[in-house]
């Protein structure tokens, strides 16, 4: 029983953190995506310029979460490594030379252009094989004999493709609105205005991805649509419906903070519903928590360092925002 519920902690924790990092450089990568919709240097030099104090510690959480899925869920680890290589590999490289671009560009003149285009290449081959790889996740992983037995592009699908779509454009979003929060005049005006097409296509590809997902395996569709799962299950869309609202009200109303916000929130609510469909597996369909989790004595020795090292990254997380709140000076650079 012990073990179990060190297995289900640590489910909690990795889920954690793969959310913080998602809701974190999620808007990160966002940026990176807007850099060919920019209108001039000054604008692409000011946006580059909000992420500067935090883009390389958001990536922390990613650390946490492949480590914690190494450490404490070998099995799991073994069976969607394999079975998602490539958009993971090409997920890392495009995380790399998005990294090189954003130190490179601000060191040379006449190359700029060139790092400017691997920044936003960089961050759209990320941000596109995230999604990818959770719609190949959700979709489910052939498995046999505690070992991944598909195919080489069997993540590559119809329904992965629409998720990375759906992803790419939300870290969008997220980047628009996040400009829209830390910039101000006719920068932030035009951020606002791109915020508005990017809203309207991730509630699309949103509802697009929500009606599929329950079709995809018959555990999912009960969990969404049987009595009387579905009861509890139905907060999830009325409070995604009531982000929706904020978001737009936000942006015709001219808030800062509210589209952000509501963004973040409406990544929040996909993410539970994921959690809802998955619950309890770790690698559906068939790889539960339990079954993929390490011995207790494993589990029992990384939580200790995790309960000190967790609290650690978010307090100098939370340091790092509030000593950058605020506005973004335009004549500021980064060094």
């Amino acid at each position: 029983m012990f073990g179990l519920e060190l297995s289900f902690i640590w489910a909690g924790i990795i889920a954690f953190a793969v959310l913080v990092y998602v809701i974190l450089d999620g808007f990160d990568l966002g940026v990176g995506l807007l850099f060919p919709l920019t209108d001039d240097e000054k604008e692409r030099n000011v946006m580059m310029n909000s992420v500067a104090p935090i883009w390389d510690g958001n990536e922390t959480w990613l650390v946490l979460g492949g480590g914690g899925l190494f450490a404490v869920f070998p099995l799991a680890y073994a069976v969607v490594m394999p079975a998602l290589y490539v958009p993971i590999t090409l997920m890392l490289l495009g995380l790399v030379f998005r990294g090189v671009a954003f130190e490179y560009r601000w060191r040379t003149t006449r190359w700029k252009g060139v790092w400017d285009m691997a920044f936003f290449g960089g961050s759209f081959v990320a941000a596109m094989c995230q999604g990818i790889a959770l719609g190949a996740l959700v979709q489910g992983i052939e498995i046999e004999g505690r070992a991944y037995a598909g195919g080489w592009w069997d993540w590559l699908t119809p329904f992965s493709i629409l998720t990375g779509v759906a992803v790419t454009t939300g870290y969008a979003l997220l980047g628009a609105t996040w400009l829209n929060m830390k910039l101000e005049g006719r920068i932030q005006t035009h951020m606002r205005s791109l915020a508005w097409p990017f809203a309207l296509a991730t509630v699309g590809f949103m509802a697009a991805v929500s009606l599929w997902t329950p079709f995809l395996d018959a555990v999912y569709f009960e969990r969404w649509f049987s009595w009387p799962t579905a009861l509890y299950s139905s907060f999830v869309p009325f409070l995604v419906a009531l982000c929706i609202a904020g978001l737009f009200y936000g942006l015709k109303r001219g808030r800062d903070v509210m589209p952000f916000m509501s963004a973040l929130g409406m990544f929040v609510l996909g993410f539970i519903g994921i959690g809802i469909s998955f619950y309890p597996h770790m690698v559906p369909p068939g790889l539960t928590i339990a079954d993929a989790a390490a011995p207790d004595s494993s589990l029992a020795f990384a939580l200790v360092g995790t309960v000190v090292l967790v609290p650690i990254i978010l307090a100098y997380t939370a340091y790092a925002y509030w000593v950058f709140r605020g506005k973004i000076d335009p004549d500021e650079g980064y060094h």
